[in-house]
């Protein structure tokens, strides 16, 4: 099984803002969707909290350390235990979708990132470790500019969306 890490960060590698992502770029949440759709998605506790709910067609594999549940979830208090759970189900490539404990975590699992780089330098309280990406190949990249309105008012900042393999 594949272990790939999807996540949109700031220029100063930002993830949060009070639970919350610090921008909204519709564009990447149906790209998002669209990867993750029919496959496992692995989040914290409080990453699940902030979405509120089971995203449709996946299957939810939730890491707590407390005494967490929720309907429609699955819930683990070790990652060996989440992967084996995807396994055993023939899941073929399990995402890592947040927060920051989790990415820094699992990043030594991780064969695959699909990463959204937003053009954003605002303020942040959850980052994702820096990223050294000489041990990582480039095999997909798009840009997109930012969104402005008739007022000239960002709706959404620029991005760009890249796919990187680990090298051999």
């Amino acid at each position: 099984m594949k272990i790939s890490m999807i996540v949109a960060y700031g220029k100063n590698w930002q993830i949060g803002l009070n639970n919350a992502m610090p921008w909204h770029i519709r564009e990447d949440f149906k790209n998002f969707k669209q990867i993750t759709l029919n496959h496992h998605i692995l989040m914290g506790r409080k990453t699940f909290e902030s979405i509120g709910k089971p995203l449709a067609d996946r299957t939810s594999l939730i890491l707590s350390r407390g005494n967490f549940s929720h309907e429609d979830v699955n819930v683990f208090t070790s990652v060996q235990e989440a992967f084996d759970f995807a396994r055993i189900r023939g899941e073929e490539e399990l995402f890592v979708i947040g927060g920051a404990n989790i990415y820094a975590s699992l990043f030594p699992f991780v064969d695959k990132m699909y990463l959204t780089q937003v053009d954003y330098d605002g303020e942040a309280d959850a980052y994702l470790p820096k990223i050294d990406f000489s041990s990582w190949e480039l095999i997909e990249q798009r840009e997109y500019a930012a969104i402005v309105d008739e007022c000239n008012v960002t709706k959404s900042p620029a991005w760009d969306f890249k796919v990187w393999v680990k090298k051999n």
